[in-house]
């Protein structure tokens, strides 16, 4: 069995794309890092209501992943309930640009619609352009 492209971060050829995109692999941790750009500091339940699609084991293990790479930092209250706050530490906020290029990206080219998601090409960008 092949171990998961994350785990290999060790033996990459050197290339910095495929370095860079192995601590964001993972369906949700990018949208995370987008979350705690935006909001903050969060708990655990806060990141739920962000991303609802997200279960609870999935993103227990994508905040730890993204703990262990140094970009999020957890901190624990000793208190009833348990509290944990969630927040990126300063090489998190380094990929703040990766993370809006994403966003500016999907902006231009993503639609969400009526539960729909489909890609515009970038012919029906221009055409709108043309018309006007």
């Amino acid at each position: 069995m092949s171990r998961p492209r994350a785990k290999l971060t060790g033996n990459f050829p050197g290339c910095p794309v495929e370095s860079t995109l192995s601590f964001l692999d993972g369906k949700w941790k990018g949208v995370i890092l987008y979350h705690l750009m935006n909001e903050g500091t969060l708990r655990f339940n806060g990141l739920r209501r962000h991303i609802p699609s997200v279960t609870q084991r999935m993103l227990t293990k994508q905040l730890r992943e993204l703990e262990e790479a140094g970009l999020i930092s957890r901190k624990v209250f000793a208190v009833v309930p348990p509290r944990v706050d969630y927040a990126l530490t300063p090489l998190g906020l380094t990929m703040q640009p990766v993370i809006a290029a994403l966003k500016a990206w999907g902006d231009a080219h993503v639609i969400c619609k009526d539960g729909e998601k489909r890609m515009v090409s970038p012919d029906e960008i221009i055409e709108p352009l043309a018309a006007a």
